[in-house]
């Protein structure tokens, strides 16, 4: 099956989107950061028994070593200084303190704070997921699409 690509609503006006970054690269994003958002503190550091035994619980807790967080975090690194900063921005509009009139003005502060640490920052947010889905959605994607073709 061949992906789709994700649809924004525009208007007749509008005539090129105002990211940088693809919309799926967003939703891969908001995706990853979900599964990040749902460990739990680890509660067994060495816990010497077999994770079969134990029905791989541990997969649901933070460890130093976490493979969603190793992708997220090299997925973040590889965009581009430009991508990274829509990536800030988004996060900003979708926490409900910008509207999508605000964006050239919150992408222009993102790009003044941008900084080699984009990826730790974006985990180091709580709900960071939910924003950017919410400030895709105010720029009028969705990442509806781009989550059934994940099933």
């Amino acid at each position: 099956m061949q992906d789709q690509p994700i649809k924004r609503q525009t208007t007749e006006s509008e005539d090129e989107s105002p990211l940088t970054i693809s919309p799926e690269k967003v939703c891969f994003v908001i995706v990853k950061a979900r599964e990040f958002d749902a460990k739990d503190e680890q509660t067994e550091p060495d816990p010497g028994s077999n994770p079969g035994d134990d029905k791989d619980i541990a997969v649901l807790e933070e460890h130093e070593d976490d493979p969603v967080v190793e992708e997220l975090t090299s997925f973040i690194d590889a965009l581009s200084e430009d991508e990274q900063i829509d990536l800030v921005a988004l996060a900003w509009l979708g926490r409900d303190d910008y509207t999508a009139d605000d964006w050239p003005a919150v992408r222009e502060e993102a790009a003044g704070a941008h900084n080699k640490r984009t990826a730790e920052y974006l985990l180091g947010t709580p709900l960071v997921g939910d924003f950017l889905e919410e400030g895709l959605s105010l720029l009028g994607y969705s990442c509806e699409e781009f989550e059934i073709n994940r099933l």
